[in-house]
């Protein structure tokens, strides 16, 4: 299938998302929508893929937030729709059971900072530039915005950061916890490329058990998280990888996770 507003590419267990509107920084609107929907069902089914990056074509851009230019066109309930809409992509991709890296490497604003937050971790270039400016326009965020980032962040700082509008660069985005690592433009995908690498080599079922695991707590209580965490441990253990990687230490060796969910 040939999409044009995202590139999408697989080697290997890696696959990758690159979102590709240049001429409009990579901004959100409907069809793209439609396009991103549809790949992340594709890779949700393909067991092979044990890690999805997503990133933005050209050097300015990983995403410049919704199409103004498309948004103003709407009506208050075409308005709700695409906010909701979007959500439930961002979900649907938070949700995924593989381990989701978001590669920023330039202007994620607005949505563009919505849908990096829907992924597991970011990395970003030296020259990524975050913020929520909605406000700046007589809007709030839509997609999920004021929802994920507050968790992330805490409340306060969230609703700073969503009053002003301000924008940020990748170093204070660090310092705010929603950025885990920086790198040069030149090698930020090169660095991405390692920690996926090294991500994807790990059992199919410990780590989709580990990001099911964490993601479910975050909204519970303790004991029920504890309790949740577990019976996955213990379904790990039954597991052809589990098997593999508790007899590998035994024998002093390196461990072969060679499992699928089937095993």
């Amino acid at each position: 299938m040939t999409f044009e507003n995202l590139i999408f590419e697989v080697d290997n267990t890696i696959a990758t998302i690159k979102f590709n509107r240049p001429k409009a920084l990579n901004a959100l609107n409907q069809a793209l929508f439609d396009e991103l929907d549809t790949l992340i069902n594709q890779v949700e089914k393909n067991r092979d893929i044990r890690v999805l990056i997503l990133t933005g074509s050209g050097e300015k851009a990983f995403v410049a937030g919704a199409d103004i230019s498309e948004l103003a066109k709407m009506n208050p309930l075409l308005t709700k729709r695409f906010s909701t809409t979007g959500q439930k992509i961002f979900s649907h991709l938070e949700s995924l059971p593989i381990p989701v890296i978001a590669a920023v490497n330039g202007f994620a604003l607005g949505g563009g900072t919505e849908v990096a937050l829907a992924c597991d971790f970011i990395y970003a270039s030296e020259k990524a530039v975050f913020g929520l400016p909605e406000i700046t326009l007589g809007l709030i965020p839509g997609f999920g915005g004021t929802q994920r980032l507050a968790r992330l962040v805490g409340t306060n700082l969230a609703k700073e950061l969503i009053f002003t509008g301000k924008t940020f660069g990748a170093e204070e985005a660090k310092s705010y916890g929603i950025v885990n690592k920086i790198f040069p433009p030149e090698s930020l995908m090169e660095e991405v490329l390692k920690t996926a690498n090294a991500i994807a080599a790990k059992g199919a079922v410990s780590l989709r058990a580990a990001k099911e695991a964490v993601n479910y707590g975050r909204d519970i209580d303790l004991e029920i998280g504890c309790r949740f965490e577990a019976n996955a441990f213990g379904l790990c253990m039954a597991s052809k990888d589990g098997k593999e990687g508790t007899s590998a230490f035994l024998a002093k060796r390196k461990p072969d996770f060679t499992g699928t969910l089937d095993d």
